[in-house]
Protein backbone atom coordinates (compact mmCIF):
# COMPACT_ATOMS: atom_id res chain seq x y z
CA UNK A 1 0.00 0.00 0.00
CA UNK A 2 1.40 3.41 -0.81
CA UNK A 3 1.63 5.82 2.02
CA UNK A 4 -0.46 9.42 1.21
CA UNK A 5 0.90 13.09 2.13
CA UNK A 6 -1.83 15.61 1.08
CA UNK A 7 -5.83 15.00 0.20
CA UNK A 8 -5.14 14.74 -3.41
CA UNK A 9 -1.81 12.59 -2.82
CA UNK A 10 -4.31 10.38 -0.39
CA UNK A 11 -7.19 10.55 -3.21
CA UNK A 12 -4.27 9.02 -5.94
CA UNK A 13 -3.40 6.48 -3.48
CA UNK A 14 -6.66 5.36 -2.89
CA UNK A 15 -7.16 4.71 -6.56
CA UNK A 16 -3.84 3.30 -7.26
CA UNK A 17 -4.67 0.66 -4.02
CA UNK A 18 -8.11 0.31 -6.00
CA UNK A 19 -6.85 -0.45 -9.08
CA UNK A 20 -4.20 -3.52 -7.49
CA UNK A 21 -6.92 -4.56 -5.53
CA UNK A 22 -9.17 -5.24 -9.07
CA UNK A 23 -6.20 -6.30 -11.31
CA UNK A 24 -5.54 -8.74 -8.62
CA UNK A 25 -9.19 -10.25 -8.77
CA UNK A 26 -9.48 -10.10 -12.51
CA UNK A 27 -6.25 -11.74 -12.96
CA UNK A 28 -6.79 -14.31 -10.16
CA UNK A 29 -10.59 -15.14 -12.24
CA UNK A 30 -9.29 -14.79 -15.98
CA UNK A 31 -5.22 -15.24 -15.77
CA UNK A 32 -2.96 -11.88 -16.97
CA UNK A 33 -3.81 -12.63 -20.67
CA UNK A 34 -7.22 -12.36 -19.90
CA UNK A 35 -7.68 -8.98 -18.45
CA UNK A 36 -6.89 -5.58 -20.62
CA UNK A 37 -6.27 -2.30 -18.84
CA UNK A 38 -10.02 -1.38 -19.56
CA UNK A 39 -11.28 -4.41 -18.01
CA UNK A 40 -9.67 -3.04 -14.76
CA UNK A 41 -10.42 0.72 -15.50
CA UNK A 42 -13.84 -0.12 -15.48
CA UNK A 43 -13.45 -2.35 -12.47
CA UNK A 44 -12.57 0.88 -10.24
CA UNK A 45 -14.84 3.14 -12.33
CA UNK A 46 -12.12 5.07 -15.08
CA UNK A 47 -11.38 4.43 -18.42
CA UNK A 48 -8.52 2.05 -19.30
CA UNK A 49 -6.06 4.98 -20.55
CA UNK A 50 -6.82 6.91 -16.64
CA UNK A 51 -4.92 3.67 -15.67
CA UNK A 52 -1.94 5.15 -17.30
CA UNK A 53 -1.90 7.51 -14.28
CA UNK A 54 -1.06 5.45 -12.06
CA UNK A 55 0.90 2.29 -13.99
CA UNK A 56 3.20 2.42 -16.92
CA UNK A 57 0.98 -0.58 -18.29
CA UNK A 58 -0.30 -3.79 -17.30
CA UNK A 59 2.88 -5.61 -16.84
CA UNK A 60 3.80 -2.65 -14.74
CA UNK A 61 0.68 -3.21 -12.94
CA UNK A 62 1.26 -6.83 -12.33
CA UNK A 63 4.65 -6.27 -11.00
CA UNK A 64 3.49 -3.79 -8.55
CA UNK A 65 0.97 -5.98 -7.53
CA UNK A 66 3.26 -9.10 -6.56
CA UNK A 67 6.40 -6.49 -5.88
CA UNK A 68 3.88 -4.98 -2.90
CA UNK A 69 3.04 -7.72 -1.74
CA UNK A 70 6.24 -9.53 -1.31
CA UNK A 71 7.53 -6.50 0.22
CA UNK A 72 5.08 -6.11 2.50
CA UNK A 73 5.60 -10.09 3.71
CA UNK A 74 9.29 -9.48 4.37
CA UNK A 75 8.41 -6.30 6.71
CA UNK A 76 5.72 -8.34 8.21
CA UNK A 77 8.04 -11.31 9.02
CA UNK A 78 10.56 -8.69 10.48
CA UNK A 79 7.60 -6.70 12.74
CA UNK A 80 7.09 -10.67 13.99
CA UNK A 81 10.95 -11.10 14.62
CA UNK A 82 11.19 -7.72 16.60
CA UNK A 83 8.15 -8.37 18.58
CA UNK A 84 8.94 -12.39 19.90
CA UNK A 85 12.48 -12.57 21.22
CA UNK A 86 11.80 -16.95 22.40
CA UNK A 87 12.23 -19.15 19.33
CA UNK A 88 9.32 -20.87 19.91
CA UNK A 89 7.29 -17.91 20.09
CA UNK A 90 8.62 -16.41 16.85
CA UNK A 91 8.03 -19.30 14.98
CA UNK A 92 4.29 -19.42 15.74
CA UNK A 93 4.10 -15.78 14.97
CA UNK A 94 5.23 -16.42 11.75
CA UNK A 95 3.42 -18.94 11.17
CA UNK A 96 0.13 -16.64 12.64
CA UNK A 97 1.01 -14.39 10.21
CA UNK A 98 1.43 -16.50 6.74
CA UNK A 99 -1.55 -18.42 7.95
CA UNK A 100 -3.81 -14.72 7.62
CA UNK A 101 -1.86 -14.06 4.80
CA UNK A 102 -3.20 -16.83 2.55
CA UNK A 103 -6.47 -16.42 4.14
CA UNK A 104 -7.06 -12.81 3.24
CA UNK A 105 -4.54 -12.95 -0.16
CA UNK A 106 -6.25 -15.73 -2.14
CA UNK A 107 -6.76 -13.73 -5.63
CA UNK A 108 -3.11 -12.36 -4.97
CA UNK A 109 -1.37 -16.12 -4.21
CA UNK A 110 -3.96 -17.16 -7.77
CA UNK A 111 -1.89 -14.73 -9.61
CA UNK A 112 1.61 -15.53 -8.19
CA UNK A 113 1.12 -18.99 -8.59
CA UNK A 114 -0.05 -18.80 -12.27
CA UNK A 115 1.09 -15.24 -13.71
CA UNK A 116 4.92 -14.85 -12.52
CA UNK A 117 6.41 -15.36 -16.07
CA UNK A 118 4.59 -12.32 -17.56
CA UNK A 119 6.55 -10.26 -14.79
CA UNK A 120 9.15 -8.46 -16.37
CA UNK A 121 12.63 -9.41 -16.21
CA UNK A 122 13.83 -6.52 -13.98
CA UNK A 123 10.28 -7.01 -11.60
CA UNK A 124 11.03 -11.05 -11.49
CA UNK A 125 14.32 -10.47 -9.93
CA UNK A 126 12.61 -8.02 -7.45
CA UNK A 127 10.05 -10.97 -6.64
CA UNK A 128 12.71 -13.57 -6.31
CA UNK A 129 15.02 -11.53 -3.93
CA UNK A 130 12.29 -10.63 -1.65
CA UNK A 131 11.29 -14.07 -1.89
CA UNK A 132 14.67 -15.38 -0.90
CA UNK A 133 14.59 -12.96 2.12
CA UNK A 134 11.59 -13.91 3.46
CA UNK A 135 12.46 -17.50 3.46
CA UNK A 136 15.91 -16.69 5.11
CA UNK A 137 13.98 -15.12 7.98
CA UNK A 138 11.97 -18.19 8.20
CA UNK A 139 15.26 -20.03 8.27
CA UNK A 140 16.72 -18.15 10.85
CA UNK A 141 13.79 -18.67 13.29
CA UNK A 142 13.45 -22.00 12.37
CA UNK A 143 16.79 -23.27 12.94
CA UNK A 144 16.89 -22.76 16.81
CA UNK A 145 14.14 -24.83 17.22
CA UNK A 146 15.33 -27.90 14.51
CA UNK A 147 18.98 -29.12 14.56
CA UNK A 148 19.68 -29.19 10.84
CA UNK A 149 21.45 -28.00 8.05
CA UNK A 150 20.06 -24.87 5.84
CA UNK A 151 19.21 -26.86 3.04
CA UNK A 152 16.58 -29.46 4.97
CA UNK A 153 15.20 -25.91 6.73
CA UNK A 154 15.00 -24.62 3.49
CA UNK A 155 12.95 -27.48 2.60
CA UNK A 156 10.90 -27.41 5.78
CA UNK A 157 10.03 -24.00 4.95
CA UNK A 158 9.33 -24.37 1.45
CA UNK A 159 7.00 -27.36 2.40
CA UNK A 160 5.60 -25.27 4.81
CA UNK A 161 4.79 -22.62 2.48
CA UNK A 162 2.74 -24.82 -0.07
CA UNK A 163 0.68 -26.13 2.46
CA UNK A 164 -0.08 -22.98 3.46
CA UNK A 165 -0.26 -21.33 0.19
CA UNK A 166 -2.67 -23.86 -1.59
CA UNK A 167 -5.26 -23.01 0.68
CA UNK A 168 -6.54 -20.25 -1.75
CA UNK A 169 -6.69 -23.97 -4.84
CA UNK A 170 -8.48 -25.87 -2.71
CA UNK A 171 -10.99 -24.13 -0.31
CA UNK A 172 -13.82 -22.43 -0.70
CA UNK A 173 -14.24 -18.48 0.49
CA UNK A 174 -16.68 -19.70 2.90
CA UNK A 175 -13.97 -22.06 4.58
CA UNK A 176 -11.60 -19.95 4.75
CA UNK A 177 -12.85 -17.19 6.74
CA UNK A 178 -14.04 -19.73 9.59
CA UNK A 179 -11.98 -19.77 12.43
CA UNK A 180 -10.99 -23.28 12.94
CA UNK A 181 -9.35 -22.82 9.41
CA UNK A 182 -6.83 -20.60 10.53
CA UNK A 183 -6.32 -23.10 13.87
CA UNK A 184 -5.80 -25.86 11.85
CA UNK A 185 -3.77 -24.55 9.37
CA UNK A 186 -0.96 -23.19 12.33
CA UNK A 187 -0.94 -26.51 13.83
CA UNK A 188 -0.66 -28.29 10.64
CA UNK A 189 2.04 -25.96 9.51
CA UNK A 190 4.22 -26.34 13.13
CA UNK A 191 3.94 -29.65 12.45
CA UNK A 192 5.31 -29.55 8.97
CA UNK A 193 8.29 -27.51 9.69
CA UNK A 194 8.95 -29.49 13.24
CA UNK A 195 8.59 -33.06 12.19
CA UNK A 196 11.05 -35.55 13.36
CA UNK A 197 13.32 -36.72 10.48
Amino acid sequence: MTTPVTARDRAKAERTDAILVAAAGLFAARGYSGVSLEDIGAAVGVSGPAVYRHFAGKQALLGALLIGVSEGLVSGGQRVLEDAAVPDVRMSMLVDFHVDFALRNADVIRVQDRDLAHLSPESLADVRRLQRAYIELWIDTLSRLVPADRDALRLRVQACFGLLNSTPHSTSAALRARPGTARLLQAMAMAALTARS
